[in-house]
């Protein structure tokens, strides 16, 4: 009788940790993930695989017939640009770079999903797409990938990322069910007015006074048109402008950010945000401009009929205990949303606790992932995407 993924995955741990090891200590960032990209491409073309590359920096591999549909799984590749304070053995010897989000764990965990269902493709009843992103941190990454057809030749069904968490215990499945990750949008606002002296106010347009006008009218954004129960934060970061005690500066800059769960409430925020500033700005004789970052993040949304099949075939692996519906959302944004957006998708966060408690969490230097949920992790992807094709064929 044929091992079920996890017991195959538990004899390749010791393989799926090496390689998760070695990338912890060859991070790379944004899009720029050349040294990873050989490596992975170098593991795949060993297990028999044919990856192809996708510009820039991708990898993708497609397993099983051309027949039937088509499920997508989806690993991130790209590191963080921070300086890694872990303490491992094996942390990254770069300076300024290091994967304090898991992406490692990730890339690991699909390689050996690829593996386990390279060993049983003659049972796959339809095609298994496996992307290797970068820039998933930069919000570039997906963009780039779907540009370049990856949903396409076969169009894929459906599609699911996992990603590690470190204070979630240990294997534990978070499967969530609708709206999983918050949209992202950086925004700067420049103020323009007429600087001078500060003995003569009358002389100038206060680019600060307007500043702290716009500042305190956002906040009624969330506080007077956003409907019961619709969630949006918009939060300004940042205010300069000006280096002295005496002089009125002739321009302030302020800079924040948007989150929200709804493209509803994101279009909502954006376009009123754009209309107090500007009629603040007018009211005080200055002017604003706001500049939008071109990398924003939509929100993810996990699809409740993908999810609840994910959930059912992953009980055939783990105890029900282990495996938990999640109709809540966190305020994090993931790339993998723009994925979502294109086809029905799932997203699952797997538990990489290693100290109950422990403080550091994502995108923390000291951050330390437990390598215990690597097997579980490239057995979830191999049975999600199997099962999944079985049950649509």
């Amino acid at each position: 009788m044929t091992n079920t993924f996890l017991e195959r995955a538990m004899e390749l741990k010791e393989e799926l940790t090496a390689n998760r090891r070695w990338l912890h200590q060859h991070p790379e960032l944004d899009l720029e993930t050349k040294e990873t990209t050989a490596f992975v491409t170098e593991k795949l073309r060993e297990m028999g695989c044919n990856p192809v590359p996708v510009s820039p920096n991708g990898v993708l591999v497609t397993l099983g017939p051309s027949t039937g549909k088509t499920f997508l799984l989806r690993a991130d590749m790209d590191a963080l640009p921070i300086q890694e304070e872990s303490g491992l053995p094996f942390a990254s010897s770069t300076d300024g770079k290091a994967h304090c989000c898991g992406h490692d764990l990730h890339t690991a965990m699909l390689l050996g999903a690829a593996k386990l269902l390279k060993e049983r493709e003659s049972e796959l009843t339809g095609t298994v797409k496996l992307l290797f992103q970068p820039g998933e941190e930069n919000m570039k990454g997906a963009k780039a990938m779907i540009r370049q057809g990856i949903l396409e030749s076969p169009h894929v069904d459906a599609a699911m990322a996992i990603h590690v968490n470190s204070v979630v215990p240990t294997g534990k499945l978070l499967v969530f069910t609708g709206p999983a990750c918050a949209s992202s949008d950086l925004f700067t606002i420049k103020i323009k007015g007429r600087g001078g002296h500060g003995s003569t106010p009358n002389k100038t347009i206060d680019p600060l006074n307007v500043a702290a006008h716009i500042l305190i009218s956002l906040q009624e954004l969330q506080a007077r048109e956003l409907k019961a129960g619709e969630t949006g934060v918009l939060t300004i970061g940042s205010i300069q402008g000006g280096d002295t005690f005496n002089v009125i500066p002739s321009e302030a800059v302020m800079k924040g950010t948007i989150r929200t769960y709804s493209s509803e409430v994101q279009e909502l925020l954006i376009r009123r945000m754009k209309e107090i500033c500007d009629a603040t700005a007018m009211a005080f004789r200055a002017e604003a401009e706001v500049i939008f970052d071109p990398n924003y993040a939509i929100p993810l949304l996990s699809d409740a009929q993908v999810a609840a099949d994910a959930r059912s075939y992953l009980a055939d692996l783990f105890p029900q205990d282990q495996i938990k519906d999640i109709r809540k959302s966190f305020p994090g944004s993931e790339d993998f949303a723009f994925i979502s957006e294109k086809v029905p998708s799932v997203f699952i966060v797997l538990g990489a606790n290693v100290v109950p408690g422990t403080p550091y969490g994502q995108h923390h230097p000291k951050v330390v992932f437990h390598e215990d949920c690597l097997p579980i992790g490239a057995a979830a992807h191999a049975q999600i995407a199997m099962e999944w094709l079985k049950h649509h064929q």
